[in-house]
């Protein structure tokens, strides 16, 4: 899982140093310079001999990478224009050596953009990932109206490690980021171009190790939640010999007046990805006793979802409100020896119960909570900014308090397992941004667990094929807007049914009950 491994700045900081302590240590920045000149002319340039071409050249050695790749294409017969105002004596030594080779081959360097020329491709190497040690305040002046510039411009931007402007660590945009068309990473993946406002601004993301040794790596405690990784994690195709006990069985506590379509959405998609049987059981006075578009959901008073004899999954959480009523279930819930999903008010009533959130720590069978940005900050006695500005911390942190796994919702959602491994969902889109697509989440991952996964691989499954669900409808709706949670479990259910039967082809499947 190399390729998809994910490292924070200092680790890749920390490689950096273990290679320039060799003996003969290989030229990074030129290794750097040459792939992403190989890459424009491959994804840009095919079809043009004499290019117009961008560079903007930051002060430090992200703008030495700009600099080699500057030489490479004006070297290849491209004009090439630099912009670059940094004084040259703070510039590291190899990020002037490499200014210095631009020059010697005849390059110029000028201090503002041109406004009469028209692109072909703008090179963005302003910042790199040093941004969000180095930034206490946002980008301003010069270099701001630089970055204004080019994304008003209607031609592709291809960005040196990370877009300029976005926090390598956490995705955070520092007052204005350039919006990439490519990002061409160096050495590792890094977190800020996959989660939070990484989505938004790094384009397709290409990894250029630099031909460094893997035994020059740490081992990795993150990674991408990939469609690799899912492979692994699926359910065996079923057999004909089985039954509705086979796929085991969910319970969902919640729904108070005015919020009976959360549970309902909940158990709608734990029906529709595979659990044998689901109860649901709503707090609300005027509570619906059938669900006349899913008959099959077993509506009970919620008292009476703890009579029933092998759940294997609990969700607690859906419109559950925070009534003394709600206190009194989800404490019964906690209770409970099975896999304890936690979703919405049950967050709520964590934050301002302390015994609560003391029993949670204690559970000895697994258990989820599913929060979102503002849900986490309240976890954490915290601000939602804070959150966002730290999105890996905060989900380790979360687990570790909790005793617990933790999918941090939002743009890149990022699941932590018990141990503090971390994985950053690639899969999803702006149609999730909708009432219901959380319940949805957890009616899903509960139905994996119902049906024998383990709790942590049934929550990375359900947040990929989560994702992967919208990302169909988004190319079969062409684009997010008007997508609906009531949509997902019928596609998430194709999805999965057509991963299954792949992995089943040419396999004798042998099923233990």
């Amino acid at each position: 899982m190399q390729n998809s491994a994910i490292y924070l700045t200092e680790q890749i900081r920390s490689i950096e140093h273990t290679v320039f302590a060799l003996p003969h240590p290989p030229d990074l920045m030129m290794r750097a310079g040459y792939a992403v000149a190989r890459i424009t002319r491959k994804y840009f340039l095919k079809n043009i001999t004499s290019a117009q071409i961008l560079v903007l050249a930051g002060p430090g050695n992200n703008g030495g990478d700009a600099f080699v790749v500057a030489r490479h294409l004006k070297d290849w017969g491209h004009a090439v224009t630099v912009v670059f105002t940094a004084d040259t004596e703070p510039m590291p030594h190899d990020a002037k050596n490499a200014l210095q080779a631009w020059q010697t081959a005849g390059g110029k360097t000028i201090t503002s953009i041109p406004n009469e020329t028209v692109y072909d491709v703008i090179i963005d190497g302003l910042f790199g990932i040093g941004l969000d040690q180095s930034q206490s305040r946002p980008i301003e002046g010069t270099y701001r109206q630089w970055i204004a510039a080019v994304n008003q411009m209607k031609c592709p931007v291809l960005s040196l490690d990370i877009p300029s402007g976005l926090g390598s660590d956490n995705g955070s945009i520092y007052g204005i980021a350039i919006q990439a068309t490519i990002t061409v990473t160096f050495i590792g993946l890094k977190p800020g171009l996959f989660t939070n406002s990484g989505r938004d601004c790094c384009g397709r993301v290409i990894l250029e190790t630099l031909h460094i040794h893997p035994d020059h790596f740490p081992e990795p405690h993150s990674w991408l939640l990939t469609e690799s990784l899912i492979q692994s994690l699926l359910p065996p195709p079923r057999v004909a010999n089985s039954h509705k006990g086979s796929y085991g069985s969910v319970a969902i506590i919640g729904g108070s007046d005015s919020m009976i379509g959360a549970p309902l959405l909940a158990g709608r998609a734990a029906l529709h990805l595979g659990s044998g049987r689901v109860y649901v059981g709503m707090l609300a006075q005027s509570a619906p006793v059938v669900d006349f578009l899913q008959p099959e959901l077993m509506l009970r008073t919620p008292a009476d979802l703890f009579a029933v004899e092998s759940l294997s999954c609990i969700i607690a959480g859906p419109g559950m409100g925070t009534s003394e009523l709600a206190l009194e279930l989800l404490a019964c819930a906690i209770d409970m020896p099975v896999p304890l999903i936690l979703d919405a008010d049950a967050l709520n009533l964590i934050a301002q119960q302390h015994e609560i959130a003391r029993k949670i720590n204690q559970r000895k069978a697994p258990t989820l909570l599913t929060p979102h940005p503002a849900e986490a900050a309240r976890l954490l006695n915290c601000t939602t900014v804070a959150i966002q500005n730290n999105r890996m911390q905060a989900a380790l942190q979360l687990a570790q308090q909790f005793n617990c796994q933790i999918v941090l919702k939002g743009a890149g959602s990022i699941c932590c397992l018990s141990d503090g491994q971390r994985y950053i969902n690639i899969t999803g889109n702006a149609g999730l941004s909708t009432a219901g697509t959380g319940d949805v989440l957890t009616g899903m991952i509960a139905a994996f667990s119902a049906q024998g996964l383990e709790l942590g691989h049934a929550l990375l499954l359900g947040v990929y094929l989560h994702g992967a669900a919208a990302d169909d409808l988004l190319q079969e709706n062409h684009g997010p807007v008007g997508m609906t949670a009531s949509e997902l479990p019928t596609r998430a259910r194709k999805l999965l049914n057509h991963k299954i039967h792949q992995l089943g082809l040419g396999r004798t499947i042998h099923f233990n009950s």
